[in-house]
């Protein structure tokens, strides 16, 4: 991957504050900011357990129902 390249990445995932920079001299250092980055796995991570939650729920409820009997 070209120099550019790696720049124009790197800026675009500082736009969106995914990566935070400093500058010291004439290098550029970059940070991953983990805040967002959290965010946003809590966000798909939660999105999949929800519907392993519901699962786990309803069999529970059917088992506890079938031992009612």
């Amino acid at each position: 991957m070209s120099r550019q390249a790696v720049a124009k990445h790197l800026a675009i995932l500082e736009e969106a504050n995914l990566v935070s920079s400093e500058k010291h001299g004439r290098e550029k250092l970059h940070f991953i900011n983990a805040v967002p980055i959290n965010g946003i796995a809590e966000r798909w991570i939660n999105k999949f357990e929800r519907r392993h939650l519901s699962a786990l729920s309803a069999l529970k409820k059917a088992l506890e129902d079938e031992g009612g009997d």
